[in-house]
């Protein structure tokens, strides 16, 4: 099971950055023959815009490796069984509410008698 959530892992984290790389790469819709004529929503200028390129389809692709993965995390992570003892109100109940006396230390030598502030 850690094999497969290391492996899951890393998938996410390689999509991830190259979908950021992608992104940062990818040529924005603002810059393009609309932003000559001072407007802002240069898609809808000239009409829509074509079929998606390469870069657009290959970050939408990242995407959805990213998110399935992310979901795959999460299932996996809850899926996995919870310790029997790790409660603390479990590990409460265990243990002697009457601890035993304990006698005192013996008096230390050298440094260790200097008191502290």
């Amino acid at each position: 099971m850690n094999v497969l959530m290391t492996i899951l892992l890393a998938v996410q984290m390689i999509a991830a950055v190259a979908m950021v790389g992608l992104i940062l790469v990818q040529h924005g819709k603002g810059a393009d023959m609309g932003a000559a004529f001072g407007s802002g929503g240069s898609g809808s200028l000239f009409g829509a815009s074509g079929s998606a390129n390469f870069l657009s389809r290959t970050t939408a692709v990242l995407a959805t490796i990213f998110f399935v993965s992310t979901l795959m995390l999460a299932y996996f992570g809850a899926a996995r069984p919870a310790p029997s003892s790790n409660s603390v109100l479990e590990n409460a109940a265990v243990v002697p509410s009457a601890p035993a006396a304990v006698a005192p230390a013996a008096p230390a030598s050298g440094a260790a008698q200097i008191p502290s502030k």
